[in-house]
Order: structure tokens, then sequence, then C-alpha cells
């Protein structure tokens, strides 16, 4: 199982250079990076967009994709290399692929006409057709379509007559083809190009879906046309408001006939328009930089609605309903605008989802880069936020914290090799290009400062700009010079190579030291002290050219370099040595990153897709990771976070990683409060050859200084402090911050960016009241916030906004009429008295007013409906701003305005709040449960905390497999945390009984026993572990000591006189802790089988027994004479697993759980009383009764349930009663499961389904299950699915 987690993902943007590289299909869009395709899918259960897959088989630049019409799971792709393939969403796989196309596709599309075909043309044709499948699979040419005299930019097919298709080129002239008729070649061009030989290409072009002849045409400088095919000639020309507009692209909307929307290529306005007007109804600007692709989706979202007691459909309105009648269309509005979602790329990358209807960004992924990210670094003195150099020209920089981007360069750079962060706090960066020498980019400012040309037009492979001397930066080039320079340019050496230098790195301890790696496959170290234009040390070794070069940051004069020849060296430069070579990377390697706590730990990336840790001690790999789809360039670590690292890749992603589990003893030391000699210590103490891990780095060391510095409440911030140096970001601090709340701290001691995270629920209102008065005060500041900051208008909108919320009408009305949105003034006016009502009519009537608008939230805030409020919010997926209202009300700003005289009694006052009360904690666990299935089980216990929730926060993080966290967050909370918390340690326990094979085992074994000693009634979990642990007798008995256990010897006369006295438990337990634990198993097992074979069994008689049992020791259990029980044990153990998983909600593994029960009771001798029909039928009752609980009948796969399935399965219930911890039911759901991975394909063995997110190797090293479904398996039945009797560990 991979030890390294990945915790975040920023996807690619799409590629602006082919016109085709956007699809969408049902719930699902895609678009094309330049070497992945990137497929979105909507989660209806939160009515948003989600990241579902990343394809990335093409190698070359990706230049159309195109959906099937009439399979929604298939799409094909084309690309630079003369490859087609056809790829199943639905499975991630490839279905079908063409090498050889016969020159590059720079159009495909499939053919509407036939089930499994695919056309496609290269610049001047012929087109191809390829039949995927079927007895005339292969590839033909179309009989007409070759010959062209202009390059053909797209294709379209008639999706209803048959074979129809029209070509669009780039001399403006269309060509359409149709089975039976005349082929008509270059015809259509605009009048004004008649006679010319300019060129003005077709940038869009779709078929009319009413009609078989109309087509929509745009060319470039023409503008659109409306066509007829038939007699050749133009219906309508329409015009833009201004002459400088040209369209880049158009789309139909399904929804809303004769109405289509086209995207500009200047600036991102997009425009609404109908056949029947030749201007257009509606332009909106939805960005800066101009549109590249467009689509509409064809499926409207199902709104979701999720409290019980809405009804389902509104089927009827009664007069006196609150629910309000849809709105008539009246003549003027006729034109309203169509409901409809529009996928929207733009020229810079961007990628988003327009709901046209609610005018409003459902979704946008703003600025991504669209080619290969060459170089990333987190900024030294705000590791929140994270810069990037891509091959596209420009540097990014990302707050990681949301994955978005917040400052971009210029851009036109070339190609960005390298780039280096400022020292400090200066807030620039240093970057190096292809062809334009180095620059100095000054981020706030967001304007270049200086520039470099010393190089001339040669590549500038890496810039390092000198952290401990921060006037000094240093650049390598193609030149064969490394140049050190003062920032203001002036030069102070330039060390010549025989050959291109690739990489140099500043010394981590000697400011004057500088290092190099060279194409001539060396490695030197200049010394800047001295005049000398010589290297004081050149290491030799590698086989092929030196890339990077490392210093480590912990031990004085280590370097590693990292090569083309698939190595990675380090060397001692005190010996002149070379000290290890790294093998195992089967490309050239790139990234290189040391740890900055562990000394021995280096990560290493390459051109063979991976990431590799290595413990440099003995050279070993100690984890690979395959997520990435291309080559891996860069790498760097967290300043604050050692453990949190970031690296970059040729498939144009960011990933982020957590390292922790590398060293999860060391959190088990810090939890149970070991000395620090066993926490943190020097780097001799950690080098030594398998001496466990050892912070030494400067973040473990001011933790401990600060530590030492406390008179109280040490061990609080002791966990705390290491808590979110261990943790990736995403949610850990925020987390802190709420317990910090709970416990009683002052809020002048909370943090600034506070009010930007989940805030508890008595912050709420009072950190959104200042936010809403700063909106109102600030005034746009020179140089605006950053990319798209908002206008002085916006803000004062997001105020009024935010006041509304609040329940603070007023002044909601004021800044509405400042805004002159009089009508949403005066309707929520009579909120605040009918005087001030009056008075704004007055004011109404001086001034004249155009908009016309409608809006149900300040109504309902003015009557004080709350709960249809928060219904509205929720059902629209803005979870956040129901929790605000929901919470406002609580606190009673949210009053039903009285109409009459008579005064409510305050009983009902009260009921209103609790009822309040009960809406918040509802709306905050479902917006937990959105955190949760994103894989943010961190951010979604921060949801449950907000709301003084401990039992559902832990569930969140036990269930997020955040077990480290969990119980350091249960330490400090204590009390109300106490069962959940003991559950967490034992599940630890757990983990560590099973890893004695990695590590040396007493270690491992002292910290399983530290753990469930901190829990109050621990003896049987202390029997456990003394059962499972093999090893000398002496061992054993010191083991028992520690746990206070009778010795070995002692142990079976104890298990003979609890068996006569009819303790069947207490004989079992006696039995395993015995030289001979096997004589537990027939004991144990007859007690089970007798217990299931009674009529009114439940799962509490039968499992503690069994749970027991499972303990044996593993080497006891696989011996020869034990082989029977071991059957009879493995399939007790799956039967209560599933009945275990019915209750816990696991629905993924029950039927793996049923299936492996009955696979072993039909291969294998054993006398249990259970039979196989009694199986299948109990799953199915399950099956038929949970699905029609939980889908509509018509959807339910296994129809509606019989009475006799009724039955059994509320006998299946009585037997397994409720789950005794809160929160528990569920499935379990780890950070990271909803990324895809690029190349690391695994198919389940339980489930037969490719694998999302972390993949769990069984023990035969081949059979793969989600890290998810290992988890729940373990939870409930402790042994593998292969039915090896090995015992499960994943966590």
């Amino acid at each position: 199982m991979s030890q390294v987690k990945q915790v975040g993902l920023l996807a690619a943007g799409c590629q602006p250079w082919n016109k085709d590289v956007c699809a969408a299909s049902g719930d699902r869009f895609a678009y094309c990076a330049t070497l992945a395709i990137y497929v979105y899918q909507r989660d209806n259960r939160y009515n948003e967009f989600k990241l579902h897959a990343i394809m990335s088989e093409h190698k070359k630049t990706i230049t159309a994709i195109s959906w099937c019409p009439h399979n929604p799971d298939v799409f094909a792709s084309a690309s630079a290399d003369n490859l087609l393939i056809v790829w199943n969403v639905a499975e991630q796989k490839v279905v079908a692929r063409l090498d050889n196309t016969k020159g590059i596709p720079a159009s495909l599309s499939w053919c509407w006409n036939s089930g499994d075909a695919v056309a496609f043309v290269s610049h001047r044709g012929p087109l191809y057709i390829w039949t995927v499948s079927g007895p005339d699979s292969g590839v033909a040419v179309h009989k007409e379509a070759h010959s062209f005299l202009s390059d053909i930019c797209l294709f379209r097919w008639h999706p209803k007559k048959k074979g129809k298709v029209v070509f669009g080129h780039t001399d403006g002239s269309l060509s359409v083809f149709q089975p039976g008729s005349k082929s008509q070649k270059h015809v259509l061009r605009p009048e004004s190009l008649e006679g010319t030989d300019e060129e003005d290409p077709v940038t869009a072009l779709e078929w009319d879906p009413l009609s078989t002849d109309y087509l929509l045409v745009a060319n470039l400088h023409n503008g659109i046309r409306l066509v007829d095919s038939e007699s050749l000639s133009c219906i309508t020309t329409f015009s833009f408001p201004s002459a400088a507009a040209s369209v880049q692209c158009l789309a139909w909307v399904p929804s809303a006939p004769g109405m289509f929307i086209t995207g500009d290529s200047q600036v991102g306005v997009l425009r609404v328009w109908n056949v029947s007007r030749t201007t257009p109804i509606d332009n909106f600007k939805l960005k800066k930089t101009g549109f590249h692709a467009l689509h509409v989706l064809s499926s409207l979202p199902q709104k979701k609605s999720f409290l019980a007691h809405s009804p389902t459909k509104n089927h009827y309105t009664s007069s006196t309903s609150e629910a309000v009648p849809p709105p008539t269309l009246s003549q003027n509005q006729a034109f309203s605008l169509p409901p409809g979602h529009a996928v929207c790329c733009f020229m810079d990358g961007g990628v988003g989802l327009y709901d046209m209807g609610a005018k409003k960004w459902d979704f946008l992924r703003d600025l991504g880069h669209v080619e290969t990210i060459f170089d990333c670094k987190f900024k030294p003195d705000d590791p929140n936020l994270l810069a990037t150099a891509s091959f596209d020209g420009t540097i990014k920089v990302w707050d990681i914290n949301t994955l978005t981007a917040v400052y971009t360069s210029p851009g036109n750079e070339g190609v960005i090799y390298s780039l280096s962060w400022a020292p400090g706090d200066l807030n620039c960066i240093a970057g190096a290009t292809s062809r334009n020498g180095a620059f100095i980019w000054d981020v706030k400012k967001g304007k270049m400062i200086t520039r470099f040309n010393e190089h001339g037009k040669n590549g500038i492979f890496c810039i390092a700009w000198s952290h401990k001397d921060s006037k000094r930066i240093a650049t390598c080039s193609g030149d064969g010079f490394c140049i050190i320079r003062t920032i203001d340019g002036k030069m102070l050496h330039k060390y010549k190579h025989p050959a291109a230098v690739f990489g140099c790195d500043w010394s981590q301890n000697n400011k004057d030291m500088i290092a190099t790696g060279c194409e001539d496959k060396n490695v030197r170290v200049y010394y800047l002290a001295t005049s000398s234009e010589q290297p004081l040390k050149v290491f030799t070794g590698h086989t092929a050219k030196v890339f990077h070069v490392r210093w480590s940051p912990l031990r004085e004069g280590i370097l590693c370099s990292g090569s083309d020849d698939g190595t990675v060296r380090i060397r001692d430069y005190t010996q002149d040595a070379c000290i290890n070579v790294l093998s195992g990377h089967t490309a050239p390697v790139r990234g290189l990153l040391w740890n900055t706590e562990i000394p021995y730990l280096l990560i290493s990336g390459s051109w063979d897709y991976t990431i590799r840790v290595w413990d440099t001690r003995d050279g070993s790999s100690l984890d690979t990771v395959y997520d990435h789809g291309a080559d891996v360039y860069g790498l760097t670590c967290h300043p604050s976070r050692p453990f949190t690292m970031a690296s970059c890749s040729r498939d144009s992603t960011v990933r982020l990683w957590s390292l922790t589990p590398l060293i999860a003893p060391l959190q088990i030391n810090i939890l149970v409060d070991r000395v620090w000699e066993e926490i943190t210590g020097n780097t001799d103490r950690a080098m030594a050859p398998g001496a466990p891990p050892l912070l030494c780095g400067k973040v473990s060391r001011d933790i401990k200084q600060e530590l030492d510095k406390l008179a109280s409440d040490v061990h609080t911030k002791k966990l705390r402090w290491f808590s979110e140096c261990l943790s990736p970001p995403g949610g850990s601090k925020n987390l802190w911050d709420l317990a910090a709340v709970m416990q009683g701290q002052d809020d002048s001691l909370l943090p600034l960016n506070y009010c930007k995270g989940i805030m508890h629920m008595r912050h709420l209102v009072r950190f959104k009241t200042s936010e809403a008065q700063e909106l109102t005060i600030v005034k746009m500041s020179k140089f605006g916030g950053g990319i798209g900051a908002p206008s002085k208008e916006e803000r004062l909108k997001e105020a009024a906004e935010i006041h509304l919320r609040l329940g603070q009408i007023q002044r909601y009305c004021e800044l509405m009429v400042e805004l002159g949105e009089w009508d949403k003034a005066l309707s929520v006016a009579p909120g605040v008295s009918m005087k001030y009502w009056r008075k704004l009519m007055q004011r109404r009537a001086q001034q004249l007013i155009q908009e016309e608008s409608d809006g149900v939230i300040p109504y309902c805030i003015a009557t004080g409906d709350v709960k249809t409020l928060v219904t509205f919010f929720t059902s629209r997926g803005q979870l956040r701003e129901a929790l605000l209202v929901a919470q406002a009300a609580c606190e009673g700003n949210i009053q039903v305005p009285q109409i009459s005289s008579m005064s409510s009694s305050p009983g009902a006052e009260a009921g209103s709040l609790e009822n309040y009360n009960g809406l918040l904690q509802q709306v905050s666990t479902e917006l937990a449960e959105c955190h949760f299935q994103d894989g943010q089980a961190v951010l979604a216990a921060c949801c449950h905390l907000a709301v003084d929730n401990i039992e559902l926060a832990m569930a969140s993080l036990i269930r997020g497999n955040e077990l480290e966290l969990a119980v350091y967050m249960g330490t400090v909370l204590d009390e109300e945390a106490k069962l959940a918390t003991h559950y967490v340690l034992e599940l630890l326990a757990r983990k560590y009984m099973s890893t004695a094979t990695c590590f040396p085992s007493v270690g491992f074994r002292d910290l399983a026993a530290d753990l469930i000693l901190k829990i109050p009634e621990n003896e049987v979990l202390l029997a456990k572990l003394c059962a499972f642990y093999p090893g000398s007798s002496a061992e054993i008995n010191e083991l028992r000591d520690r746990c206070h256990l009778p010795h070995l010897e002692d142990c079976a006369p104890l298990a003979d006189s609890a068996y006569q006295e009819g303790d069947i438990f207490q004989a079992v337990k006696f039995h395993l802790l015995s030289s001979e634990p096997e004589k537990a198993l027939p004991v144990g097992i007859q007690f089970v089988e007798e217990q299931i074979s009674s009529s009114d069994w439940t799962i509490d008689s039968a499992h503690p027994v069994l749970d027991l049992l499972s303990y044996i020791r593993t080497d006891r259990l696989m011996l020869h004479k034990c082989s029977e029980h071991r059957n009879e044990l493995l399939i007790l153990c799956g039967y209560i697993g599933a009945l275990l998983a019915i209750r816990r909600h696991y629905c993924s593994i029950v039927p793996a759980l049923y299936e492996y029960t009955s696979q072993l009771l039909k291969r294998r001798e054993v006398s249990v009383p259970l039979r196989i029909e009694q199986l299948s039928a109990e799953l199915d009752a399950w099956r038929a009764c949970t699905q029609s609980a939980t889908k509509p009948l018509e959807e339910a796969p296994y129809g509606s349930p019989t009475e006799a399935q009724q039955q059994l399965y509320e006998v299946l219930l009585r037997r397994i009663k409720e789950e005794p911890l809160r929160g528990m039911t569920g499935m379990d759901y780890v950070t990271g499961s909803n990324l895809p991975s690029h190349s690391d394909v695994h198919v389940s063995c339980l489930t037969g389904q490719r694998i999302q997110g972390p993949v769990f190797f069984l023990e035969d090293g081949k059979s793969a299950i989600s890290l998810n479904d290992a988890l729940m398996w373990a939870k409930v039945n402790p042994f593998s699915p292969l039915g090896t009797g090995i015992r499960l560990n994943p966590f």
C-alpha cells in the first residue's frame, strides 16, 4: 500500500490551440489540457460538478474530442501522434485505438447515422470514417469529401439527416455533402470576401436542431450568419453591438428553440441570441480574456430537495399555501433566459459552468496551466502560497487551502523552466526562460521589475535566489555558464563549464558555496569567497547528463544529484566521496527534494511518471507513487508542514502529498507522551542504520522551544502544534481553532484568517457582520485586489447580501438604494417599519428605475420564513448560506413581523428557537456530509464541531481514517469524545500490532500496549495484544508483566477452570494466552455455532467470542492441524462481518462479504450451521429492502421487496441491533478518495470496478481493493478477503 497520501490536486486548464477540445453529454462534461482529458461529473446530491476522471493515454497534444451521441459513457479523442482513442468513461478505460491515422486528425466527430463509427479529417482531407467494431470494422475514405482547395477548420454531421455533413474552411467557405445530392464544395463564402483571396476562417459551425437544412456559421471577422444549405443562400446576418467584436464559438440552446449563444474571441463576453432578431438579446461579460469553446449541457440538472417534510413535487398549490406558484411569462418577458448550463472554456485556460438562467457560475476553475509545469515552490514566509512555472509562459501563484489561483504573471515569456522566491517577505519571484533570459516579477504589483540577459538567447534551465544572502541570484544555462549576479544586475562570477549547465543549488549552511549539474555528467562545487573561477570539487560517477543538484538542509556537506542515467547519487563533500547510489527509476530523474525534518528521507521525481521516497542510509526505496500521468519535474516541501509536499508534471497538474504515514510511530510517541529522545534528536542518532524516525529540523526545534516556555496546558499545546506540523493543509488548523473555542479560549487569540474557514456558530453572525461593514467601506486600491478584483458595486452588493442574511434589513435597504435596486429595497422595507417604507416610497418617487428583479431571499428574511429559505438554499446546494441563515435565526435575528396588535406568547417563541436549533444541526450535518463525500473528512469534522457536535466530529475523523488526528482531538476534548477516542485507540493498537514485520517488533508491540493502556477498561484488549504477539517465552512474559496478565505457563490451568465453570469467554481468552493457543479454536467455535443455531440470537451474543478468537497468533492458525477450525473461523467471521456491515451501512462491501462466505462454504469441507441458500436469501432481502428505501420504485433494480423478504430483513435487523457508537454508520471515505489517478489503474477484486482514490494491496501482492473498502472490511471482519487467514491491516 502506498505510504504517501495524495491530499490535493490542481487540475490543468483547457488548451487554447485546437477547436473541438470541449464536449458534454448528460451529466458529464470533458475538456482537454495538452496531454490529458479531464472529465467532470455531476454529483446530484450536492448539485455540483466534481472531477471524475483524468484520461491520459496520449503522448502528444490532443487535437479534438467528440462525445458519442447515442452512448453517454463513450467518447473519442485524437492527438498529434496520429492516434485515435475511444474511451469508456464509466469504466475509465480504452475501448479501442487506431494508430497511424495518415496525417494529424485536426477534427473528429462520431457519425450520427451509424452506431460505431468515428469520422476524422486532417487539414485538406480526405474525410476518413473509422468503424470501431462489428463486421465492417476498419477505416474507409468518404467518396466525395477530399481534394479541398483550403484547409478544414472543423466539420459537423447533421444530427437528423443521415449522412449529411458540412465542412468549414480557413478561406471562409463551406463544403456540404449529402447522399443522393450533388456535392457542394467551397460555397457560401461571406459576400465581402467574394472575388478576393483573403482568409476568414470559419470559427464555429452548428446545424439548426429543428431544421434539415439551416446552419449557423461564424467567421472570425465576418460574424455570424444563418444559411440554407439547400438553396445556398444566407437567411440572416447577425450584427454585433461593436465592430471590434468577433466570434470564437457558438452553441444552440436545446431547451429553447431558436436560441443560441456565442462567445467573443477578444473579451469573455457571452451573448444570447434568437434567430428571429439580428441583435443579441443579452450580453454578459464573464471574464477579461476571450472565449475559446462553448458547449450547452442538454439535460437540466435536477434540483434536490432534502428536507423530508417538503412535498416532493408541487402538483398543486392551494390558495392559502405558502408555496409560490411558478411565475407565468408576461409578454415583455418572452425572451427570458433559458434555463441552461454553458460549459465555457477561455483563452487563458479557465474552464467554468455558467448557469444562464440564474446568471451565475455554478463552477469556475480559473487559470489552470495548459502545458507542462516545470517547477513549483512554496513561498518561504507564507507557505499557503505555491508558485508554479510552466511551458505556457506564465508563473501562477496558488492558495493551497482553496486550490485557486491568486496571481498570474503577464505571460508571453516563452517557456519558463524554473522559479525561485525571493527570501523573506520581498514578494518577488525570479523566473528563468527558454529564450528571453531571466526576470524578477513583483507578485503584488503584477509587473516585471528587472530582466537579466547575460546568457543571450540561450535557455536558462535553473535560477536560484540565495536565501543566506538575499542580494545574490544564480542562473545556469545551455551556454555552459553558471552566472552569479546581484539583484540589480552586477555580475559577480561567471563559471564556465564544458557543456550546458542544468541545475544549481546554494548550500544551506555556507552562503558562499554553490553546486552545479552539467551535461558532461559531472557535479561541481564552487566557492564564491575566492576569486578563482575553478571549482573546488568535481564529482564524477553518473553515466549521463546531471540535471538537478540539492544540498541536504540537515547534514552539512551532503549533496545529491539526479541524472538521465536514472539514478540519484548521494555525495559527501567533506569526504570527497559518493556514499550511496539510489537505483530504481527507469528513466531520467528530474525533481529532487530532501525532507527538512528526517535527515535520511529523500524524494525524487522522474520521466518514468513516478515519485520515489528513499531511505538514503541504505539506499532502499520506501515508497513509489504512480499518480502522475507524465514526467514529474518539480518537488517542493511546505515550510511549516514539513511532511506536506507538492509535485508538478508534464501532465499539467500540481498535486499535494502527505508523507506523514512514513513516520507514523512518531505520532504515537507524541500522543503517549514518550520522552523527547524518542521524538526529536540530532542527525547522527537519526542516521544510525535501522534507527526509528526522529525529528531533527527547525520546525520541531521551534515547537520544543515554545513548549519549554509554557507553564500549563503543555500536553494540549504539544498535541496541537505537532498535529498541525504533521497534518497536510485542508482543515486541521481550522479543527484546532474550533476545539480551542469550545474549550473557552479567549476570542482575541483567534488567528486572523479564522473567519475565512468554518467558524463556530457563536462567531458566525458576528464575523459576517464585520465582513459586510468592511466591504461597504473599502474603496478600490490602486492595483485592484488580485485576479478579477470586484468593483465597488460588487463589493456593496456582497456587503448587502451579508447584512440581509444577518437580519439587518435597514442596512440592506440603504445599500440597495445606493445601487439603484429600488424594488428590492421597497419589498423588504416593511420589515423595518411601515414608516420607513413610506419614506423610501417618497424617495423612490423622485427616481425612475429600469431594472426589474425578483428574489425570494429578501421576502423570506422580512417575513421570518427561515425554513423555506433554508430549504431553498439547500436545494441549490448552497449549504453555507443555509447554515448562516439558520444560525442567524437561532440568535433571534430573524423575526416574524407582527401584523396584528396582539402580542404572541413567549412559549411559541421558545418553540421556534428549538426548531431553529434543529434546523441548524440539520444543515451543518448536510454541509459536513458534503465535505466528507468530497474526501475532506477534517473539514467535515470542523462543520460538526462548529455546532458543538463532538460525537459526529470524531466519527467523521474516524470514518476518514484520520486516526492519529482523531486521538489528538479526543484527548483534548476529553469527556464528550471518550467513547470514540477509545475506539480509535483500539484501531491504532491493531495497526501497530500487525506491523511487527516491517519494523523492530518490540518497539511496535510497546506502542500498541501504550495505546491500549490509555483506555480505562483495557483487560480484554491487552489480552488480544498478548495473544497475537509471537516471540520467545521471555519476550512474551515481559510483555505480560507490562500488561498485568498471567505468564505463558500459568494460562492453561486458568483456561480449564474457566471452562469447568461454564465461562466460555474467559476459557477462550486464557487458551489464547497459553502455549497452545489453538486449543481455543474448538471451544470458541462450538460456542458461536451454538449461539447462531438458536432462533433468537443476536450479534452481541456471538461477536465478542468470535472477535477474541480472531486474535489467535497467525503462525498457529496456519498450522495444518488447524485447517478445519481455520475454515470454520473464517466462515463465521465472514458471516458475522456481513451482518455488522449491514449495521454500519457499509453498502459497498455487504455483497462482497456474503459472496466471500458463500465461496468458503462451497470450497471447504466444514460443518457450520449456515447454508448457501440462506446466505443468498438474506443478501437479496437486504438489497430489496434497502434499495427500495433509498431509490424510487422505478429505479430500484431488484423491484419492491416481497413479504417474505421484508420478514427476513426484519429478523436480520433484530439480530443486528443498533450501532452503539453514534455517527459511525455510513461508508468510510479517506482523504483523496475523490482524486483520480492518472496512470495507476487498478481493478478491485471485490467489486470488479476500477478503484478511484487510494488502493490497498492484499497479501498476495497482486489483488487490490480500494482503501475505503479495506478499512470497512477490517472493521467488521479482521481476516483478508482472499480467505488465507491473514489479518488485514489497512489502518
